[in-house]
């Protein structure tokens, strides 16, 4: 297991969007309950229609997102991924794979529902950071229909 100490991972998560407006107590919140980790690539990360038991946010590293076997987007560091399940308990909506060797931030399903009660505001700006991705996974389909 990779070790990445508490200030570290403080000054990670400050760079996620959806964390950057936290107060330091509260980063400090999330940094107790992310664990660091490694993986090589190849490694699938997440597996569509699986159930979905943590949250990720990748430090380094690049990871490709595919929908029904099809790659649909690339993630690097700075992003994050596998909320939705951990929020509406439904199958993972995507696979994820390990595109080079990563080093990741792991929430697991138990430590993100406490996060999500003990850090005020926490619950709105992963709604918020949801819509995004919705209406970034949309345009693609409105471009096509000329909306």
């Amino acid at each position: 297991m990779l070790s990445i100490k508490r200030d570290q991972k403080i000054e990670l998560l400050k760079k996620v969007p959806m964390f950057s407006s936290l107060s330091n107590r509260q980063l400090i919140e999330i940094a107790k309950h992310a664990e660091s980790v490694s993986v090589k690539a190849g490694k699938v990360l997440a597996q569509q229609g699986a159930r979905g038991l943590e949250f990720f946010f990748i430090v380094e590293g690049k990871a490709q997102v595919q929908k029904n076997g099809k790659a649909i987007r690339q993630l690097t560091s700075g992003d994050f991924f596998g909320e939705i399940s951990l929020i509406d308990r439904e199958p993972r909506t995507a696979t994820v794979i390990a595109d080079t060797d990563m080093i990741l931030l792991v929430v697991n399903t138990t430590s993100f529902d406490h996060l999500l009660e003990a850090i005020p505001g926490l619950q709105r700006k992963i709604m918020l950071a949801l819509c995004r991705y919705v209406r970034r996974a949309e345009k693609p389909a409105i471009i096509e229909l000329g909306l």
